[in-house]
């Protein structure tokens, strides 16, 4: 019988996803689930976007462009001009999706058996893209203990090979939620302009940010025009993750170029997301304050109320809308999938994301889960109740296990 290939095989599975089968199972037992372990707003999509759909005249839904609908792209850039990001239409290369962005993006920088450097724990898409495009991921290490914050610049340097070609970082930071600081990104700099690497950056989440920060663009960052890649997306800022459109966003051309041969290779992205995801970019500083409030909202509350739970940890995130917690569990997968099979509370449930997935190291967050602060505060109060009681059900269930 013919066998799958070897890149097949080592394909990691997404820890946001795999677990979906468990949870499916639990809800036709009539189980309510509390989905903690996918960044999928419950916040309306505004309206623009769905009376732009609506008053459409179209009677051919055609192809587009490769690089995306061109008036597209001028709204796309019109805001980033607008938050103090100078750019044109011409530095956009429009994708399904940001993952789609750094997949071109790895595909057109890297070549197989080269190397890219992650902090982690860190996006699980980008270890699976690594795989896919044969590239291998050097991790650096971060700690929870502070929040996961920037490592020394002695741990990147150490980290560095002749086939090191990238480094790529999410700001703010998805696990995390940390957000890096303009000080950390001129450290980053430094070290792409001294070794002539890549710098990738994940700037989907720009807009979620609590306490007063601010977000400074790795875009902004000056001598780096043909070094920095940034990827960009509708999904989280509009609350359109179904739209599946993102964005590539360089002033290097060459690169661009690259990404454009492969976005052929695949056609054209989605046309209708990008015709009614016009009008979003329209949204004025109301929109956004209402989401960031209500974000940092829930993040007060769950972290609040991790926090209280005996043995559970969880830095307080900058930003984004995800926490990493530590449990007091060996096993998190082993955990999370015990939730959805075995544990229920006044009928409900909860769905995180182990964190094991997140790290490329082996063995790395095994005792850690993702939370995505995605619910309205009714809900993750529920939620954190219902993990609290978990955990020492699944404690009992454990000791009993040791003595059978």
């Amino acid at each position: 019988m013919p066998s799958v290939s070897h890149k097949g095989i080592s394909m990691p599975e997404s820890p946001i996803r795999k677990l979906v089968p468990y949870a499916d199972a639990a809800k036709k037992k009539g189980v309510k689930v509390y989905h903690l372990n996918i960044g999928q707003p419950d916040l309306e999509t505004p309206k623009q976007f769905w009376d732009k759909l609506k008053t459409l005249d179209m009677k051919v839904l055609e192809y587009c462009p490769s690089n995306g609908i061109a008036s597209y792209r001028e709204k796309f850039a019109g805001y980033y001009n607008r938050i103090g990001i100078p750019v044109n239409a011409t530095d956009f290369m429009i994708t399904e999706g940001a993952s789609e962005a750094l997949s071109f993006a790895m595909m057109s920088c890297l070549d197989e058996q080269d190397e890219i450097i992650i902090p982690e724990p860190m996006y699980a898409n980008y270890i699976g893209f690594a795989s896919a495009g044969g590239i291998k991921v050097k991790p650096i290490p971060t700690s929870i203990e502070n929040g996961f914050a920037l490592p020394p610049i002695e741990d990147f340097e150490h980290a560095i090979t002749l086939k090191t070609k990238a480094i790529l970082v999410c700001n703010p930071n998805n696990p995390t939620g940390y957000l890096y600081s303009k000080e950390e990104l001129l450290t980053l700099r430094n070290i792409c302009l001294r070794h002539d690497l890549f710098l990738f950056v994940d700037e989907v989440y720009r807009e979620f940010l609590y306490g007063g920060k601010t977000f400074f663009s790795a875009l902004n960052l000056e001598g780096m025009d043909k070094h920095v890649i940034v990827f960009d997306s509708i999904s989280k800022r509009f609350s359109a993750c179904g739209g599946r459109i993102g964005a590539i966003v360089t002033r290097n051309k060459e690169v661009l170029a690259a990404a454009l041969k492969f976005g052929q290779a695949r056609l054209s992205p989605n046309s209708l997301a990008q015709i009614a995801g016009e009008g979003l970019f329209d949204l004025g500083k109301d929109y956004y304050d209402g989401i960031i409030a209500e974000y940092q909202k829930r993040r007060d509350t769950i972290v609040k109320l991790l926090n209280e739970i005996p043995g559970v940890s969880c830095p307080n995130p900058g930003g984004a809308f995800y926490a990493v917690a530590s449990l007091p569990v060996k096993d998190s997968d082993h955990f999370c999938q015990w939730m959805l099979e075995k544990f229920s509370h006044n009928g409900a449930t909860v769905m995180m994301a182990p964190a094991s997935g997140f790290y490329s190291t082996t063995g790395s967050g095994k005792n850690q889960v993702r939370i995505a602060y995605v619910l309205n505060t009714t809900d993750l109060t529920a939620a954190a109740e219902c993990l609290e009681l978990g955990l020492k059900e699944y404690a009992k269930a454990m000791v009993a296990e040791l003595v059978n």
